[in-house]
């Protein structure tokens, strides 16, 4: 992309967390942003206020491509026959104020070439290689290009994000006209999130989407204002909805949640909604009964609704995450292990009343998990870590940011963990170097997080050159990690991403 000297504008397209925004287009490519649906993802976000840049620097040079002539972004769409989309920025070329454009008798133009182009077994190989705000792109050059680019494989995985002023045009007398979300039906996609909607915007979304009633599997409502009537329309209309996830809504309550919940529902997540307390989880247990996931953010849980949940939901509900439920303690982590005994994905994240007693429940009761986040809970000792690595033989994640009671002498309990995989010990304040030498037995580890771990030096933090199979590091403000150290990384850890 042009660089913002000489009077070059700002590239358009800048990347923030996973999603990318798509400028409005009659053609149903629609105004909105798509994000990856994956949790290790954990998400970067591209918001470009024009058509966004189509090949990375590191695509424009690889010499893997299907057909080599087509690694550069002019020769794409000129082979098509068509000009680049107005107000691309194309990454690799110089688009600097007095840079040359190509004259047309330089531009490829024999019919071998221009067959090339739209030979659709070329471009299903090619396109895999493109970002979807890239694909998005690509697909307004010609006809050929979009027909291949439309087709569902190339957009699962992917999460339309609508917000509530994208779902209007104005007309010119001022009345709002649903936007057709034709090309999302075509592209397959079956899951949206709609942020800041109305129960007035679902209905018109359920009218307006044609796969909503069957081929929508997927559904998240974030910072909206639907009420108890929207939630129960939305659910008695889209039958085939089994995953839900309800976001900063504030107008629907409790009951809402008993009238409209549907046995279908195997996924449910809950956050930041203030009518949300132990009646809620009360409804979650009698009306689904198939649940496999449920995320759990909600200050007002007490103990007694981890006790509802029912024989078949234990058998079933393999993934439990309670983040900053402030009111659970070891009496609600007694209740949970007895009625959830199957899960292998547990978060206690910000539950700032469970203690050791509570993490030594977990250990001896739930020997099938696989990962664990004790984040923020600033009451865990070394004697925790000691009980998980007594107990838990089969966990590959662990999550101790911000136990800041937690020292070298807990990590050397972690040692023995012969399955643990990722370590994450951001801002544990009393991990030293001598701690760090314990980790450096663990061949398993994959990925370690030491961000913010103030009393570690560059001394301590040189020796996990010894962890050979590292593939993810993370130092971010870590004194001791300073330029010298990461160059040392760059020669020692070759095949390892540390983040600065």
């Amino acid at each position: 992309m042009s660089n913002p000297r000489n009077g070059d504008t700002k590239p358009p397209c800048l990347p923030r967390n996973g999603l990318v925004k798509i400028p409005t287009q009659p053609n149903g490519l629609g105004s909105a942003s798509i994000t990856k649906g994956t949790p290790a993802v954990k998400n970067r976000l591209c918001q470009p206020s024009s058509v966004p840049a189509i090949l990375s620097p590191a695509l424009a040079h690889r010499s893997d491509l299907p057909i080599p002539s087509l690694a550069s972004p002019l020769s794409l769409a000129t082979l098509a026959g068509v000009s680049s989309p107005p107000g691309a920025s194309l990454v690799g070329l110089n688009t600097s104020e007095g840079s040359e454009q190509p004259s047309p008798e330089r531009l490829p133009s024999s019919p071998s070439e221009r067959q090339l182009a739209v030979d659709e077994k070329i471009l299903n190989r090619l396109f895999w290689y493109f970002s979807a705000c890239e694909k998005c792109v690509l697909a307004q050059v010609c006809k050929a290009w979009r027909r291949v680019l439309y087709q569902p494989k190339f957009w699962v995985g992917l999460t339309p994000v609508l917000h509530t002023k994208e779902l209007y045009n104005i007309l010119p007398g001022g009345e709002k006209e649903f936007v057709s979300l034709q090309g999302f039906a075509v592209r397959g996609f079956d899951g949206f999130c709609l942020v800041g909607v109305s129960d007035l915007d679902i209905c018109e979304f359920i009218d307006n989407y044609p796969l909503s009633k069957k081929g929508v599997k997927s559904m998240s409502l974030k910072r909206s204002t639907i009420t108890d009537a929207g939630l129960e329309v939305m659910l008695e209309q889209m039958q085939g909805v089994v995953r839900l996830e309800l976001s900063g809504c504030n107008d629907f309550t409790e009951a809402g949640l008993w009238s409209s919940l549907n046995a279908r529902i195997t996924a449910l997540s809950v956050s930041d909604c203030i009518n949300v307390a132990d009646d809620a989880i009360a409804a979650i247990s009698q009306l689904l009964p198939n649940l496999t996931e449920l995320n759990l953010q909600a200050y007002h849980v007490t103990d007694t609704a981890l006790a509802y949940f029912t024989a078949k939901q234990g058998y079933t509900t393999h993934t439990l995450r309670l983040n900053s439920c402030w009111e659970i303690t070891n009496h609600g982590v007694v209740n949970m292990v007895h009625s959830l005994p199957n899960l292998s994905v547990l978060s206690l994240s910000g539950c700032s009343k469970v203690t050791d007693d509570g993490v030594e429940l977990v250990a001896e009761n739930l020997r099938k998990l696989r990962s664990l986040d004790l984040s923020w809970c600033p009451r865990i000792t070394d004697m925790a870590l000691e009980y998980i690595a007594c107990d838990l033989h089969k966990l590959e994640e662990l999550v101790l940011d911000r136990c800041v009671r937690i020292t070298d002498t807990g990590l050397s309990y972690l040692s023995t963990m012969s399955s643990l995989r990722s370590l994450y010990l951001r801002w544990c304040c009393q991990v030293q170097d001598f701690g760090l030498k314990h980790l450096l037995s663990m061949g398993s580890l994959r990925l370690l997080s030491l961000a913010g771990c103030p009393l570690l030096t560059t001394t301590g933090l040189s020796g996990l050159v010894q962890l050979q199979e590292l593939e993810e590091l993370e130092l971010t403000n870590c004194p001791g990690a300073t330029p010298e150290l990461f160059k040392y990384f760059s020669q020692h850890l070759p095949c390892c991403m540390v983040i600065e």
